[in-house]
């Protein structure tokens, strides 16, 4: 197994790609954006010029895209990977979409020969860079263990978290709904520190050592004390959107969200107040009705 495609090459499917590469795998990818496709050229992968071409010849293809419709499109349509795909080859669905659209996937590909690994993952653009995202896979076992060399490649901690597409996409819901409500607590008690004029560092080394302390909540605050709201690969849409799936399953299943809900409109304002922003910069929402920022050095009055 030794031919792989990726469709979707942006900040997490870069470091995907990059990965693969570097665990000797030969990679073809496909993204709509010229400039992604030259930077992943660059690093020694082979442009294609559509999602079908990446799937001919490949024994697995990544699918990291933003939406259930954009996946269905690119594994599903009349240009789409599995048209062009062997039977026994599989397409593994790392990018966060609705259950339903992932069993709509699978259902599709039902009786094709052409497996489908409901695996969404965690970690973020660091995660992905290095090798090191979490996956919630779920498949069959035989498929998992089959391809789990693949898998290895771009991931530090595999669970089988399903036999079932939908299976992954329904931990990940769960997930997010968890790490929205951190970084909302994490936006608002950064605002009460500024406010309280309270350096930026002081709240990172107590938050970082005390039991509130984990990846999001460290990594978030070294962001908004720092002042870096775009371009560190964590786009708030991406966020906004896998909130939006969390919420719409707590609704389908009956079960109240009070804390992603709040996190929800946070994000719904940091969206529309700075678009281009990436997720702490929901920060600055708060911060812009405070008058007051949070520095690494010393809180800053606006106003």
């Amino acid at each position: 197994m030794k031919q792989i495609g990726i469709i979707g090459i942006g900040d997490m499917g870069s470091g995907i790609a990059k990965n693969l590469l570097a665990n000797g795998f030969e990679v073809t990818g496909f993204d709509l954006k010229p400039d992604r496709m030259a930077a992943f050229e660059k690093m020694g992968g082979t442009a294609a010029w559509t999602a079908a071409d990446v799937g001919s010849g490949a024994d697995a293809v990544f699918v990291m895209v933003m939406t259930g419709d954009e996946a269905k499109q690119v594994i599903l349509g009349p240009d789409g990977a599995a048209a062009q795909m062997a039977a026994g080859g599989a397409v593994i669905l790392s990018a966060t979409i609705k259950p339903h659209e992932a069993r709509d996937i699978g259902a599709a590909l039902d009786g094709t020969g052409i497996h489908l690994i409901d695996t969404p993952v965690s970690g973020g653009f660091p995660g992905a860079q290095s090798g090191t995202l979490t996956m919630m896979a779920a498949a069959p076992d035989d498929v998992l263990d089959r391809f789990a060399p693949v898998m290895e490649a771009i991931s530090a901690n595999i669970h089988r978290v399903g036999h079932r597409p939908g299976d992954g996409q329904t931990v990940k819901a769960c997930l997010q709904s968890l790490i929205g409500a951190q970084f909302s607590a994490t936006f608002e008690a950064a605002a009460l520190a500024a406010k309280a004029g309270v350096p930026g560092q002081v709240i990172l080394d107590v938050f970082s050592t005390s039991s509130a302390g984990c990846g999001v909540v460290n990594n978030a605050l070294e962001k908004i004390i720092d002042r870096k709201f775009e371009g560190t690969g964590s786009h708030i849409n991406t966020m906004h959107k896998d909130l939006t799936i969390s919420m719409g399953l707590g609704e389908a299943l009956g079960v109240p969200l009070h804390t992603a809900s709040a996190a929800m409109q946070l994000f719904h304002a940091g969206r529309t107040r700075h678009p281009n922003g990436d997720n702490w910069v929901c920060t600055r929402v708060i911060e812009e009705i405070i008058g007051a920022e949070l520095h690494r050095e010393a809180a800053r009055k606006t106003r």
